[in-house]
């Protein structure tokens, strides 16, 4: 999972602050890189490094980031890399400069890498599957205009729109992207899946409609752009430094499968994608949860509801307030600790949720609680807060999952760990509940995760992509050798 975002600015602004503040309010979907490149007629600036938003770049970079147009993106590793060759966006030189932003996972890199050093003569300098797209779309563009004199002016929007359908007839997996032709125009694009999400907004300043696309709307909110719309499964939106927009659909047959686990977990609450209120959907994820809860253990006994901060206390919120028992703030977070769902080894996650969670003993002390929680994952963090409750004096602990059991790989860029890791592969919910030491445990229905993202009948979305919790994968070939080699490459052990 990445964050990534793109701007066309009035001819005479300098985007480079713009992006870095877009960056900043996406800081949650990567914290492992981040970078910046921007573009006037001519040239590009860059940097790009690993490490926060904040620590990357300082106020020299952001001024020397020159350019009415560029992108952004902010990096979580989906294969445990944190190579600092690795953070984007990647640059190629040829043809006419392009540099790309990725937020996903291609499922067919290989084929993709073989093809374009056979058929293209292109190297690729990286293990990245962004660096391989960012390659096969410059291919692409260069048979567009080979022969053609003209240069740069030579290029037109159709050319572009030839070579996404090209690139969508060859790639397997997903792909959100943003590209920058140097000199040129902006490139936005997402996989006939829209598998991840990409949306767009606009801002009026001196008569020229400045655009931008981003991860998520929240970024569009924060930098002062009305939000347009959402790139749809397949499309093409191309920008161009005048300010002029074309797009097309450039797949036969876009049929939209969002990844669910955005509204679960990854996404911010402020944000809307795909039309639905991520906010909405966590609130519905607890009544219906309540609900389950009324109907499973009548006779619960609960008498207060705590959330697991952050991701877990807007669905904590409405199931408490369905189940007529106390809300309560529990435990503190210590906002300089990253998400720890996201860091790439088992160790530094434990010792991670000891720093980032502490207990108010009063709201536990003596009393039967409800832990509420995002999701269930490898259950070493659903582990340690159990035992923080028990320390802090709870009578008993029951602890409830937004989302359904994690018992499959995610392929589409979120790194979750091989299968054998999740505390849910072959067991039983009784024997997950002994392993994390709760009293009791209850998870959502996957049919009811789905009712409370769905949200509002008009935004026409039918279905999801969730594979993670019923295996069911939407894009490319996912067969038993594929999951095992990308077991290997994802288990703790290989990682450190």
């Amino acid at each position: 999972m990445c964050g990534i975002i793109g701007l066309v600015g009035h001819p005479d602004s300098q985007v480079g602050k713009t992006l870095y503040d877009g960056l900043l309010v996406l800081q949650h979907r990567g914290q492992d890189a981040a970078g910046i490149v921007t573009s006037d007629s001519n040239n590009i600036s860059h940097r790009r490094a690993n490490g926060l938003v904040r620590d990357v770049f300082r106020l020299r970079h952001i001024k020397s980031l020159e350019g009415s147009m560029g992108l952004g993106h902010v990096r979580y590793p989906t294969a445990g890399s944190s190579s600092a060759a690795e953070a984007q966006p990647f640059y190629t030189n040829s043809p006419f400069g392009v540099s790309l932003a990725h937020n996903g996972n291609l499922t067919n890199p290989e084929k993709v890498i073989d093809s374009l050093l056979e058929r293209d003569h292109r190297r690729i300098n990286t293990s990245s599957d962004s660096e391989a797209l960012l390659n096969l779309f410059a291919a692409e563009i260069q048979r567009a205009v080979n022969g053609r004199r003209g240069g740069l002016d030579a290029l037109s929007e159709e050319d572009v729109f030839r070579a996404i359908r090209a690139i969508n007839e060859t790639v397997e997996g997903s792909y959100s992207a943003i590209a920058m032709i140097t000199g040129w125009g902006i490139v936005a694009f997402r996989d006939p899946f829209g598998i991840r999400p990409l949306c767009m907004g606009t801002c009026e300043v001196d008569g020229f409609t400045e655009t931008v696309f981003a991860s998520e709307s929240v970024a569009m909110k924060a930098l002062g752009f009305e939000i347009s719309r959402d790139v749809q499964p397949g499309e093409v939106v191309v920008v161009r430094m005048d300010g002029s927009t074309k797009s097309q659909i450039c797949h036969d047959s876009p049929v939209h499968r969002p990844c669910i686990f955005e509204h679960v977990y990854f996404a911010r609450p402020d944000s809307r994608i795909d039309g639905i209120s991520v906010h909405g959907a966590r609130i519905r994820m607890g009544a219906i949860l309540a609900q389950r809860i009324i109907e499973s253990n009548p006779a619960h006994g609960i008498e207060a509801v705590i959330p697991v901060p952050d991701s877990g206390r807007i669905a904590a919120l409405e199931l408490a307030r369905e189940l007529e028992t106390p809300y309560r703030e529990g435990f503190v977070k210590n906002r300089y600790i990253g998400r720890t769902f996201i860091m790439p080894e088992q160790a530094i996650r434990k010792d991670s949720v000891r720093k980032k969670l502490n207990t108010i003993r009063s709201e536990f002390s003596g009393k039967n609680v409800l832990i509420v929680d995002d999701s269930i994952v490898r259950g070493n963090t659903s582990r340690r807060i159990v035992e923080m409750a028990r320390e802090a004096g709870a009578k008993k602990v029951y602890f409830a999952s937004a989302a359904p059991p994690v018992v499959h790989p995610n392929v589409y860029g979120i790194d979750m760990p091989a299968k054998h890791e999740y505390v849910a592969h072959n067991r039983t919910i009784d024997e997950i509940c002994e392993n994390i030491g709760a009293d009791w445990l209850i998870y959502q229905r996957l049919d009811d995760l789905v009712e409370a993202c769905l949200g509002d009948p008009k935004t026409n979305l039918a279905k999801f992509d969730c594979s993670c919790f019923d295996g069911k994968y939407v894009a490319g070939s996912i067969d038993a050798e594929y999951l095992s080699k990308l077991e290997a490459k994802r288990r703790d052990s290989a990682k450190a």
